[in-house]
């Protein structure tokens, strides 16, 4: 008898929680570089990238590996 799949369990406020920090860090990552050196655009681009690093985090930690298969191409003997 197979076993049931089981689903993948994770929590979804956690990988709210890591997209709005990325947001919400690299933000004021770039307003506090767009202060420094007087632009305008770096504020945008500190929200775009924690936007990406956000999701990429979350992908990483709720990533599921596939379940290992017997490799039958090898033999036993040695």
């Amino acid at each position: 008898m197979s076993q049931p799949e089981e689903k993948p369990q994770g929590d979804p406020w956690r990988a709210f929680g890591y997209i709005v920090a990325g947001v919400a860090f690299y933000g004021f990552l770039g307003w506090l570089a767009d202060r420094w050196l007087e632009t305008r655009f770096l504020v945008a681009v500190g929200i775009i990238a924690g936007a990406a690093l956000g999701i990429y985090m979350t992908a990483a930690r709720f990533r599921v590996d596939p379940p290992q298969q017997p490799d039958s191409t090898k033999s036993d003997e040695q």
